[in-house]
């Protein structure tokens, strides 16, 4: 393993190092103005949400590695304490990742992106017209975390209003995570199209899974089984019985008598169709 220490490397070696392992990452698509009135659209993709109540987002457009120089969207968030935070849809990405060009102080990147400027109601920045959903934010404060070239300078904003599109809703109301179409932020000149690449894991919140630590050692140490997989066997409340495991095992005579590694394969199986109580059952069956 390549063991590292941040002081003895170059900043953009291990920029590109942190960017690689830490992704995909959601993209802040931020709108600012200057004293002046001046528009500035930006993305950045040091960014996430940090609360509900008061609702916090935080962003950071970092010190350039390149010349130690600071970005308009910083300077505007000193000067007018507003901003407006853009999510990023596949549909608008191009032009998205267009807008990241450095144009000079005074240059509207609405324009030069092709977006249309929508006035927003609690804020003094343009929101973008074709992002699905957009924030109005107060900033509420900014740490600077460095005076050197790639030092962060996180921008904390308060969500002041918040524009849905009707058109990413589901039928019950809530944000249709496959409607909204994502685009995330991953190293280099790569992204992630998050709805290619959904699947999901029940939360272990209302239940209390028994732990991999509860699974039979000759489970656990299996050669078949991923810790993926002894991690689902391990988010179940209970065992089946075994008088389920043997009403199984009648109506499954195949896994009578098999060899533990034909067994724990056709219990993967079963995992990797989503059915946990059948592998579950494969793996008791004497």
């Amino acid at each position: 393993m390549l063991s590292i220490d941040p002081k003895e490397i170059s900043t953009g070696k291990l920029h590109g190092y942190l960017l690689g392992a830490v992704a995909p990452r959601p993209i802040a698509f931020a709108s600012t103005i200057d004293a002046d009135g001046n528009p500035n659209l930006s993305p950045f993709s040091f960014f996430n949400v940090f609360g509900a109540n008061p609702p916090i987002m935080i962003f950071s457009p970092a010190r350039r590695v390149r010349g130690n120089t600071t970005k308009h969207t910083l300077q505007n968030a000193e000067e007018t304490k507003e901003v407006v935070i853009n999510v990023v849809s596949y549909p608008i990405v191009h032009q998205m990742s267009l807008s990241s060009s450095e144009y000079p102080a005074g240059v509207n990147e609405f324009v030069k992106a092709g977006f249309t400027m929508l006035p927003s109601d609690k804020v003094a920045p343009f929101r973008v017209a074709e992002s699905p959903v957009q924030f109005e934010c107060k900033v509420k404060d900014i740490i600077y975390t460095g005076e050197e070239g790639g030092a962060g300078n996180l921008i904390v904003c308060e969500v002041v209003k918040i524009h849905i599109s009707e058109g990413v809703l589901g039928e019950n109301g809530a944000i249709d995570q496959y409607k909204i179409d994502l685009v995330a932020r991953a190293g280099g000149s790569f992204y992630s199209r998050a709805r290619d690449g959904f699947f999901e894991i029940p939360k272990p919140i209302t239940t209390l899974g028994i732990g991999v630590d509860s699974i039979p050692e000759d489970i656990r140490n299996s050669t078949v089984l991923t810790g993926n997989n002894l991690g689902v066997l391990g988010n179940v409340e209970s065992i089946p019985s075994q008088i389920d495991v043997d009403n199984f095992a009648k109506e499954h005579p195949e896994f009578m008598g098999i060899e533990k590694v034909k067994k724990h394969t056709f219990a993967q199986e079963y995992l990797n169709k989503n059915d946990v109580e059948s592998a579950w059952k494969v793996l008791l069956i004497k």
